[in-house]
């Protein structure tokens, strides 16, 4: 349904031949309104286009706000197509898809709202789901862990066996027509190649689908059933298990030669439960194939592999999944196409498309007129690695991008200012010295959470066997110190801002399962010098880590407490109460204008870690006599660490965060500020990092500020 900026994979071209029924002459598609229970019968003027999420030769796909009626506010996805551009079988399948979202209602299956058209244009009204489509997911993270597989697969497989109980195969399955929505359960969207009426005694005989996905009766054309839809399952979870495809040729012939007749390359990293079900999916006589004997989908749901999933909770929605997109404003688009979402969202009346219009529309399944194509080089491969992602045929930083000014020198890595030549762009790129440290973790954690509105975002990645060089947004607002001292004045209400936004970025990233390590203010930037607090991002995740299995695979929180280790769990936590721990001294720094452990240049390391090891520090006295109780409450609880509840966050401490109109608007005075600078800049020549506790891992602390 909507575009993906990684791989051009949903250009895959099928070769079609309608059957007989297909066949018939149609002159004219009658569209019939439909109308959500409850209200009245809609039309264009009552929705306000919000943004663009996708677009191609068919037509637009748009994010709108009702503005009437008793849904009046609700978010949609609005699909737009253009009727003068569609040819008679895509007037077909676009009755078929409607038909099918009017009558399926699955938690599972994206649902149809409203159904209307104009003189020129038709327009499917449908969920908006924030958290894009599980292609792009898929992408960035190279693959998934069996534990997340399971989760997505377990979800699809109930809303396939909905569609097959309605006489429905589905033909079409593929990582990008599968959505995820704000709390990450999965929906299943584009019926654009369904085939309705379907019973066990018939068969559909159309070559439609994406190639890769397409089990072996529909590639050589004797008739396909139900089965069909369960080997393209068995094709996605291979993919999701690995990172890539199953069969694929160096073009579509080869491909589907491969489909037909090649041996299946079983890794063997995979559990034996998760190898006994690809075998029993990638059965070629469909008749054997899992799902399609007398139980149906009851023989994948019985499987050793599913053993751990209740079904009756899952389908209830009560299993948390293993991915919750970002939360932020409710028509944020992180996980959509810049390239799509920058522009002014505009409906203009319906007109055919000009010539060079061969952009493919990513919700409607394009089926060429002849099979002509099938020995075209295909458009991308499925992912293979990090750095291909990015640069596609630029093997050389240098050959994309000219270097500029140092930004900032670290132990292991230097930040320097740099221009894509291709846009004239500026950008920050981190050059990372792969003999002194792998960079594979921060990598993998900015191309899964990069998204985050306060997480600094990927650009682009290099390696030349020496170094490897991450391209990032430009932060020109400089450090969060630095943005503070220039403001000559600094308030309890503006410290709250600036800690509830790092907080609930933490927050996220806690629930992902991950944990910063590192958190102190040259860590926290500003994109620009409004000093806005939703414009802070934090940046170096050099010292992050993702807790993973033993077999070296990611693993999701929802999932631990099933088969990791306890000290593993407990080093979970402890890493994570070195961030809780960071927030407290930065609290408490913002607040007072000083660092609670270092009292001057001329301390010793050994005194320093000595402090912060007592865990002893006064909220009286001083500068703390003109700050006010609520802002003490929260530093107070920060401090205590991974025994405390506030290694969780959201549920301790935001609620003070959120009260601004009980923070004072005291300001902190300029001597305070003065101070403040003084000493946190006498400190470096201490070779002292104030900010982490003495539990840091290795000691981080005695690596400077």
């Amino acid at each position: 349904l909507f575009g993906s900026q990684y791989i051009e994979r949903w250009k895959t071209v099928c070769a079609h031949k309608l059957s007989s029924l297909e066949e018939v002459s149609v002159k004219e598609i009658n569209i019939t309104h439909h109308v959500k229970e409850g209200s009245e019968k809609a039309d264009l003027q009552q929705f306000e286009l919000r943004k663009v999420l996708g677009q191609g030769s068919f037509g637009k796909v748009f994010l709108v706000k009702k503005t009437t009626g008793p849904d009046a506010g609700q978010l949609y996805a609005m699909k737009v197509l253009k009727k003068a551009t569609l040819k008679v079988r895509d007037r077909v399948r676009t009755k078929m898809e409607r038909d099918i979202l009017v009558e399926v209602n699955h938690p599972f299956i994206v649902k149809l709202h409203y159904a209307f058209q104009t003189e020129g244009k038709l327009y499917l009204i449908l969920d908006f789901l924030r958290g894009g489509d599980l292609f792009t997911r898929l992408s960035k993270e190279v693959m998934f862990t069996e534990e997340d597989v399971k989760f997505y697969l377990a979800e699809l497989a109930l809303a396939l066996d909905h569609l097959h109980g309605l006489g429905i195969i589905y033909r079409d399955l593929k990582p990008e027509n599968i959505l995820l929505d704000e709390d990450g359960h999965i929906k299943l969207t584009d019926f654009g190649l369904s085939k309705e009426s379907i019973d066990h005694e018939n068969k559909a005989y159309s070559f439609c689908g994406t190639v890769e996905y397409m089990a072996p009766e529909v590639v050589n054309r004797r008739g396909h059933t139900y089965s069909a839809d369960w080997w393209s399952y068995g094709v996605l979870m291979f993919e999701m298990l690995t990172g890539t495809l199953p069969f694929q040729g160096k073009d579509r012939k080869e491909t589907m030669t491969m489909i037909l007749k090649a041996k299946l390359g079983m890794p063997q990293f995979l559990s034996s439960e998760a190898q006994s079900l690809l075998r029993s999916l990638f059965k070629r006589n469909p008749s054997n194939r899992f799902g399609a004997g007398p139980d149906g989908v009851e023989e994948i749901k019985r499987h050793p592999f599913y053993a751990t999933i209740d079904w009756n909770k899952l389908f209830r929605r009560e299993i948390h999944p293993p991915f919750k997109p970002a939360s932020g404003r409710p028509d944020d688009t992180f996980y959509f196409d810049p390239e799509f979402t920058a522009k002014t969202p505009k409906d203009s009346p319906g007109v055919p498309p000009s010539a060079n219009a061969n952009q493919l529309f990513r919700g409607f399944s394009f089926v060429a007129i002849s099979s002509e194509e099938e020995s075209q080089p295909l458009q991308g491969n499925s992912v293979s690695s990090i750095v291909q992602q990015f640069h596609r045929n630029v093997s050389q930083f240098n050959d994309a991008y000219e270097v500029k000014e140092d930004i900032g020198v670290g132990s292991y890595s230097i930040c320097r200012r740099c221009i894509q030549k291709s846009t004239g762009m500026e950008y920050a790129v981190k050059i990372i010295n792969k003999a002194k440290r792998d960079p594979t973790d921060e990598v993998e954690i900015l191309l899964r959470y990069g998204q985050h509105p306060n997480i600094i975002t990927l650009k682009d990645v290099f390696d030349d066997g020496r170094s490897v060089y991450l391209v990032t947004e430009l932060l020109k607002g400089g450090e969060l110190l630095d943005k503070i001292l220039r403001q000559k004045f600094f308030s309890e209400r503006e410290a709250s801002a600036v800690l509830y936004t790092i907080t609930k970025t933490v927050e996220y990233l806690h629930a992902q399962g991950v944990v910063h390590r590192d958190l102190k203010p040259s860590n926290i930037l500003y994109v620009d010098e409004s000093g806005n607090p939703e414009s802070i991002r934090i940046c170096d995740f050099g010292f992050a880590k993702q807790l993973r299995a033993e077999n070296g695979l990611l693993m999701t929180p929802c999932y631990t407490a099933n088969f990791v280790a306890p000290e593993v769990l407990k080093k979970q936590g402890y890493d994570a109460a070195c961030d809780i721990w960071s927030l407290g001294v930065l609290l408490y720094t913002m607040l007072t204008g000083f660092t609670p452990f270092a009292n001057g240049p001329e301390d010793t390391p050994e005194e320093i870690l000595a402090r912060i090891g007592s865990g002893k520090f006064s909220l009286t006295g001083g500068y703390w006599n003109s700050v006010s109780l609520e802002a003490k409450v929260p530093k107070t609880r920060l401090s205590r660490g991974a025994s405390s509840p506030l290694a969780r966050p959201n549920q301790q401490f935001n609620f003070r965060l959120q009260q601004s109109h009980i923070v004072q608007k005291t300001h902190l005075v300029p001597v305070v500020l003065s101070r403040w600078s003084s000493e946190t800049r006498s400190l470096q020549g201490n070779n002292i990092c104030i900010w982490c506790s003495s539990s840091c891992p290795g000691l981080r602390c005695l690596s400077g500020l």
